[in-house]
């Protein structure tokens, strides 16, 4: 009697969700290329709006998020979302600290929604733009406007094969050095965030002669206060120090914190 074939072995299921956000982050994974390739065949892609419409209902293995929360129903559907998720990893600025749109939440959003809309009384929208992990548990944060790719493949196939992700926690100053980038704020004196920033960007702005933007949010442990004042030095004004706190992670706590510190309101 012939051997039976033996059934495939079953695939993780990946999904992959979309909140506010600009979707580049999601880009950064069908960007991969080649490597997509391969995660396509560690996985099965079960949602993932960006690349197919297809849709494979959950529970899902391992879900990405990217985008942060800004409206009631946002709120409600990262709840579902999370039911139905063994592991969630968000990935990005806007899901880790509420992202650009969190400038918001330092204004009266609802000033703004009449000045804008001809009938404010249609949008519902909440006063503030914030991160997954304010509204469900996270088993892992991915830093960056937009995230790293290379970091996110090590993400994914950490989890996939149950061991701890390796990402750097260091700051932008250790990636200039590596790369062998002169320090734009020593040479130039051009005010720069990267000593209180995460690595991650692959060094594109000092580089470039340009300062740190803080794309990737606080690294552990940031002396934002010190860092305050060699840019008040430097000739940032309390407008432009509250401003350079409150960009792609603005509501990041340390950011946060350390923005409130000089706004003149």
């Amino acid at each position: 009697m012939p051997n039976a074939r033996k059934p495939a072995p079953t695939r993780p299921k990946l999904a992959v969700w979309k909140f506010s956000s600009c979707d580049g982050c999601q880009l950064s994974l069908l960007d991969c290329e080649d490597e997509l390739l391969a995660v396509a065949g560690a996985v099965e892609i079960a949602y993932f709006l960006e690349a197919t419409r297809m849709e494979i209902k959950g529970p899902y293995d391992v879900s990405l998020v990217e985008g942060s929360i800004t409206t009631p129903h946002d709120a409600a559907r990262i709840r579902k979302i999370r039911r139905q998720s063994k592991v969630l990893i968000t990935i990005g600025a806007c899901a880790t600290a509420g992202g650009i749109q969190a400038m918001r939440n330092f204004r009266d959003v609802e000033a703004f929604t009449r000045a804008v809309y001809a009938h404010p009384e249609y949008i519902d929208a909440l006063a503030t733009s914030t991160a997954i992990q304010d509204h469900v548990a996270v088993d892992f944060e991915l830093r960056g406007c937009p995230v790293n790719k290379y970091q996110l493949l090590e993400v994914l196939n950490a989890f996939l094969n149950g061991r701890k992700a390796v990402v750097p926690a260091h700051s932008q100053c250790v990636e200039c050095k590596m790369n062998g980038s002169v320090c734009v704020m020593v040479a130039h004196g051009t005010p720069c965030l990267g000593p209180v920033t995460q690595a991650g960007c692959g060094n594109l702005c000092p580089a470039c002669d340009r300062g740190c933007y803080a794309c990737f949010g606080p690294k552990e442990s940031p002396n934002t206060a010190s860092l305050a004042n060699r840019l008040r030095e430097l000739g940032l004004d309390r407008r432009d120090l509250a401003l350079a706190f409150r960009s792609f992670t603005a509501n990041a706590e340390a950011f946060r914190q350390e923005g409130d510190v000089h706004d003149e309101r």
